[in-house]
């Protein structure tokens, strides 16, 4: 069994579980995960190469234990001053494929409690992502 060590690893294990919570990784998803790690620290000091060992060693995991099990790895070892943005970044990766699906909503849900965030804040987190979300310009 592999197991999540680094606070970095932890961060992309909960951007990898909120993509694969629905059963499926669309590349639309996958390019939406690469793309919220590359900006932040300290992905974006990776080669090509470490960010492709790190998702690797995430996919042993989540492929052999599951999403629930990369979800809890990861949030357990999250320090407190991140777990807010791993919760927005998870909830903005569900949007990637513009669709939000029950599996969806029940890991954010999850994740919420996992990340043991108070209910209020993480509902307003999630609210405001959803929103941002919206395809709301209307020609």
């Amino acid at each position: 069994m592999s197991a999540i060590a680094t606070t970095a690893e932890a961060f992309a294990g909960v951007a990898l579980a909120a993509v694969a919570c629905d059963g499926e990784l669309a590349n639309l998803e996958i390019r939406a995960l690469r793309q919220q790690l590359e900006y932040r620290r300290p992905y974006r000091d990776y080669s090509e190469r470490q960010m492709g060992d790190l998702l690797d060693r995430l996919l042993v995991i989540l492929r052999g234990e599951g999403v629930s099990v990369l979800m809890a790895q990861s949030a357990a070892l999250l320090p407190p001053e991140v777990r807010e943005t791993a919760l927005a970044m998870a909830a903005s990766l569900i949007h990637a494929d513009h669709i939000q699906t029950p599996q969806e909503v029940s890991f954010l849900d999850e994740l919420t409690a996992l990340l043991e965030l108070p209910e209020a804040r993480s509902k307003e987190i999630i609210a405001v992502i959803s929103t941002l979300h919206r395809d709301s310009i209307v020609s």
